[in-house]
């Protein structure tokens, strides 16, 4: 009997541990461990914040479906890596600590014979001071913090029919940030519901970003087909803002935040502040904070993970000019080259480097977004690795036998710019690869005849859609299996 242990019950480790499950039965064993005792369906954390929906409606809890499908589920937090095991447990294991109640604070050691690493990120609110929910600015990156904002904002709302004119300050919290489709769509919302609530005319709306340019979205910008032409996406993104009358300040790093006010550098290197009424602002992210020890006990989180906490897998890492970087860098198998029985899914894997252009500022400061890797191509990559690990165990295969470059695959993502069944819109959009792969497509790095965008209120549909869908797909019921990932 072999046992597989996931790290993570987000998209990546829900995704693995339904298919492990599933393809191997009762014969082997299957263990989740996560912090969380629910699934959040993330995208529609969205109109959570904006008071549009009710938070129970984006989650799900993930014991009664773990126990119907016997997955060993626990409600823990892994702290270390043991991958060559150690004196006394020659087997590899994982340290956890359970956030369980009703076991708070107990550790124990979970032996594996694989282990998919699909923990997510940590949002690292403490690399910008003054940032986050305990702090000046709002959150939807969970649905407690989706909840909090939407409560702030009712607030302001309610100030704003007083005749109290509020400035809102919307994007990302620091010059590294990812996740600006996040935020891109919280702003278009925001604007909705002020629209909605007849106070958009009290209301003065701000976007800032790390961008280089609009609608680069850390994917390096995409050229889509629309009405019979190609465009890029700063045209789409800014064509939106000025229709709407979004004021926007790009090319920045959040320095600070303090109450009512965000400081921020310009990748020119000047100095500027944004005074604000209320703020969302999206963290950056980096990895859960994992060790790892070898067989002696000696520390070699330094061999398994990149400086910012993310496994290193299969890609190419090397250093090299940016002019010399390919899309046959990005990884393929997700497999970790020291140990080949451990493997990382979704944003817990380390990018080889990022899709848009780095910068820095004449001060030194990176300013530049760093890759998304959320959503379908997490659920696609933990179906990849996952189907590997399994070909592994019930045929006895030694290398992995399945793929899900992020350079030969394809993605769709519905952007959400104003929720309502009559009245809302959302952006559809569709690249091939996602990865730009300048060698094959020289002219734009990806298939113009696979990438492009519409907006209207039928993408609107679409996305709330594919929020019962995935809710639905989650909860492992019937059929399930035959939702695409």
């Amino acid at each position: 009997m072999a046992r597989i242990v996931i790290l993570g019950a987000g998209v990546a480790g829900h995704t693995a541990a339904s298919f492990a499950k599933t393809w191997l039965g009762r014969e082997h064993d299957v263990v989740v461990v996560s912090p969380n005792s629910h699934y959040n369906w993330i995208p529609s954390n969205i109109w959570v914040g904006v008071g549009k929906m009710a938070p129970e409606k984006v989650i799900t809890e993930l014991r009664p479906i773990y126990d119907r499908a016997e997955v060993d589920f626990r409600q823990a937090k892994a702290t270390a890596l043991h991958p060559e095991g150690d004196a006394t447990e020659g087997r590899p294991y994982v340290d956890v600590e359970y956030t369980e109640p009703a076991r708070a604070g107990v550790r124990e050691r979970i032996p594996y014979d694989f282990l998919i690493n699909a923990t997510g990120p940590k949002l690292n609110f403490g690399a910008t001071e003054g940032l986050g929910p305990e702090k000046y600015t709002h959150s939807v990156c969970t649905y407690r913090h989706a909840k909090a904002t939407a409560d702030a904002l009712s607030e302001s709302i309610e100030r704003m029919r007083r005749g109290e004119r509020q400035r809102f300050l919307i994007g990302t919290g620091h010059g590294m940030c990812t996740c600006q489709g996040a935020a891109f769509e919280y702003l278009f919302n925001l604007e909705h519901v002020l629209r909605q609530e007849g106070v958009r005319d009290q209301a003065q709306l701000h976007w800032l970003s790390n961008e280089y340019e609009m609608g680069d979205f850390g994917i390096g910008g995409i050229h889509i087909r629309h009405g019979g032409y190609i465009s890029h996406s700063k045209m789409f993104t800014e064509s939106l803002m000025s229709e709407r009358g979004i004021f926007w300040h790009m090319r920045a790093h959040t320095k600070a935040v303090e109450p009512g006010v965000a400081y921020y550098e310009t990748l020119d290197g000047t100095e500027h502040e944004q005074r604000f009424d209320f703020a969302m602002l999206i963290p950056p992210f980096s990895g859960v904070g994992l060790k790892a020890y070898d067989h002696k006990g000696e520390d070699i989180t330094n061999r398994v993970f990149n400086p910012g906490g993310f496994m290193l897998v299969d890609g190419d890492y090397s250093a090299r000019p940016y002019e010399e970087w390919s899309a046959r860098d990005w990884p393929k198998t997700y497999q970790s080259p020291l140990y080949p029985n451990i493997y990382a899914a979704g944003i817990a894997f380390a990018p080889p480097h990022p899709m848009s252009k780095p910068m820095k500022s004449p001060n030194g400061t990176p300013i530049y977004p760093t890759p998304p890797r959320t959503g379908m191509p997490s659920a696609m990559i933990a179906k990849a690795v996952t189907a590997s690990i399994v070909d592994s165990i019930k045929h006895g295969t030694t290398e992995p036998t399945h793929t899900a470059s992020m350079a030969e695959m394809g993605a769709a993502c519905v952007a959400s710019a104003g929720c309502g069944p009559l009245c809302g819109t959302a952006a559809a959009m569709a690249i091939y690869p996602i990865v730009p792969d300048f060698e094959r497509y020289p002219r734009y790095g990806r298939d113009i005849d696979l990438s492009f965008a519409e907006i209207g209120l039928a993408a609107h549909w679409i996305k709330y859609v594919l929020h019962v869908m995935f809710l639905y797909k989650a909860r492992m019921k019937l059929g399930w299996r035959f939702i695409p990932e």
